[in-house]
């Protein structure tokens, strides 16, 4: 908004008031502010709101648990701040039992004809695929986020490149642990995830690739638990004393750097996760966790509601929504 309130020389009060609807400005300045909102890309001609209000329901399927970034993700969705104005989008958030693709599938069927579009966290089940498949077919939109479903009819699928990020995470783990030869465990929260599989393949072809003087222990699945992931590490460490390196493809790594702090090996084992919430930075600082690889939830909701806008104007559902980006944090860069 301070962007376009330069380009068409007014303040950002203005901007919002066109923008919204307020009422209150001339009309010269009214098309003033529009067309260089539009020349920035961040509304089009056909998506001007004609009235005020919201004009569009989305609800987010998330899983159901203890991952303290879909916690984060999901009060980024119940927050109205989250969504840019000119989409007029007010987006609910329900949580689904977790890794129960029955569930996920009831939820889908249960919610088509209550909203004007549905974002997911895929499973990849033939089940859930099948439902998309079903409900797309009779007109309500899905849009898959952070974990596809292959083969499906969705939408579009908001994300990183999740083979990209198991390569990043094995380049670095790798760099990490520098000439040491020893074991590297896997914990996923579930290989019902493609994003979950996915990182792992990218993990394991560059690990085969670049080094070899590191073995691979075959992955454990602690699904996003907190308990589940300490328990596994605990039972990782007294099984494997020549571990030099965990990498938890999924979330609640606090479970892995408390058994690794119990264990007097938070200094001695590279440990790499996903997701910047307030838990990983707090491993972060304090050196339990080496790295991490995240997306930005704020982005990943503003580019759900970005597509559903596309689609109600009449556009691709993925013109100008710009790529998720793979963030690399450590303690030094943390935002």
């Amino acid at each position: 908004m301070v962007e376009v309130a330069a380009a068409a020389q007014v303040s950002t009060a203005t901007v919002d008031r066109v923008l919204n609807n307020r009422g209150g400005v001339r009309e010269a300045t009214v098309r003033r502010v529009l067309k260089a909102a539009e020349e920035l890309g961040y509304i089009f001609t056909s998506q001007t709101p004609a009235v005020p209000g919201v004009s569009r329901k989305l609800v987010f399927l998330l899983p159901e648990g203890t991952n303290p970034y879909l916690e984060q993700l999901a009060g980024l969705i119940r927050s109205a701040e989250s969504v840019p104005p000119p989409f007029q989008t007010r987006c609910d958030c329900q949580l689904v039992k977790g890794f129960d693709p029955s569930a996920l599938a009831e939820a889908i069927r249960s919610n088509e004809t209550k909203y004007d579009g549905i974002a997911v966290m895929g499973l990849e089940h033939p089940v859930v695929r099948e439902t998309i498949n079903e409900v797309s077919r009779k007109g309500t939109p899905i849009v898959t986020i952070i974990s596809d479903v292959s083969h499906c009819e969705r939408t579009a699928f908001v994300g990183l490149d999740n083979r990209a990020v198991g390569r990043t995470a094995a380049f670095l783990l790798g760099r990490f642990c520098g000439r040491r030869e020893g074991e590297v465990a896997l914990i996923a929260g579930s290989l019902s995830y493609l994003a979950h599989n996915e990182r792992e393949m990218g993990f394991l072809s560059l690990m085969q690739e670049s080094y070899r003087g590191l073995k691979i222990i075959g992955v454990r699945e602690g699904h996003d638990d907190f308990v589940e992931n300490y328990q596994l590490t605990v039972s990782l460490l007294q099984q494997h004393p020549d571990l030099v390196g965990i990498y938890n493809i999924g979330g609640s790594s606090g479970g892995v750097a408390s058994a690794l702090r119990e264990a007097g090996k938070a200094d001695s084992i590279v440990f790499i996760g996903h997701g910047l919430s307030d838990d990983t930075r707090s491993l972060l600082i304090d050196g339990t966790m080496d790295v991490l690889i995240s997306q930005n939830p704020l982005t990943i909701v503003q580019n759900v509601c970005h597509i559903f806008s596309n689609i109600h104007n009449g556009l691709s559902p993925t013109e100008r929504i710009p790529d998720i980006a793979m963030r690399i944090i450590c303690r030094e860069n943390l935002p």
